[in-house]
């Protein structure tokens, strides 16, 4: 198995910008070690800033959608793009989220079969559609989450989570970013 994280350089921590080696040893210090998409973006000090700026603005924030509905997305878009990196370490996440060892693997296989609410799976549905068929959305995929009492903001943070994280998986792609071993068997 390739032990490499990504087909980019890695640079040592001591030698970032301070603000980078900050936000590296904090997530070492929540998380007990830092995960690899932190370390493939930290070559480039400019986009890593721009990046993590917009994924916390969207997934930390105080939302209409739960952060574990803001996972299942995640997790949900990023098996239908076919990225492991973001299943496996989103999934993690999730799991902890939601407090169920199941859920990731469901959403990132068949999101339609998975034991979510029907609200959850009209949400998916539409982040979905965002990830791959953005040019068809209509009228009608906005009645259908109003239906299921998502309000306009809710409407624009599931596209919006979903686009960022299809930029996201096509990164960790290009990258050949690979996941943690500590993702995998976390909250199982």
């Amino acid at each position: 198995m390739n032990d490499k994280i990504s087909r980019f350089p890695i640079p040592d921590i001591d030698s970032l910008p301070e603000d980078l080696r900050k936000r590296l040893l904090d997530v070492q210090e929540k998380a007990g070690f830092i995960p690899n998409v932190f370390l493939a973006f930290a070559h480039r000090p400019d986009e890593f800033r721009a990046f993590f700026a917009y994924h916390d603005a969207l997934m930390e924030k105080d939302s209409g959608l739960s952060k574990g509905e803001r996972e299942m997305i995640v997790v949900a878009t990023s098996g239908i793009n076919q990225c492991t990196y973001c299943v496996v370490a989103h999934g993690a996440i999730l799991r902890i989220r939601e407090k169920n060892t199941t859920i990731a693997d469901e959403l990132a296989t068949n999101y339609r079969t998975a034991s979510i609410s029907a609200r959850q799976k009209a949400m998916l549905d539409f982040a979905l559609k965002v990830s791959l068929e953005a040019y068809e959305i209509d009228e009608s995929d906005y009645e259908t989450l109003h239906a299921h009492g998502f309000t306009d903001e809710d409407i624009w943070d599931i596209g919006a989570v979903s686009a960022f994280f299809a930029l996201s998986n096509r990164m960790a792609g290009l990258a050949d970013m690979r996941p943690n071993a500590e993702f995998f068997n976390m909250a199982r």
